[in-house]
């Protein structure tokens, strides 16, 4: 009997493991898609050359940062590429 009580209440352990893993990592790829999203508008648009300097472009390390930081990635690209530093 305890056997069965100790299954159940594994099965139920994973089960919110699992809820709270698949909900965190919906926000995460919903922050990367809208990452990479901006950035495309960004240099669809040529916003940064309405700040005197040039488009953030489409590097393997651009595209990195914004598909992991996602949006505050993309803010943290435009203020390097303001400040000189490009990535």
């Amino acid at each position: 009997m305890s056997d069965i009580l100790i299954t159940i209440a594994l099965v139920i352990v994973v089960i919110v493991i699992g809820y709270y893993l698949a909900k965190r990592m919906a926000v995460l790829l919903a922050n990367a898609v809208l990452g990479l999203i901006l950035l495309f508008l960004i240099n669809f648009f040529h916003i940064m050359s309405w700040l005197g300097r040039g488009d953030l472009g489409y590097s393997i390390p651009t595209l990195l940062i914004s598909a992991i930081g996602g949006v505050p990635g993309v803010a943290i690209l435009m203020l390097l590429s303001i400040f000189g530093i490009t990535v």
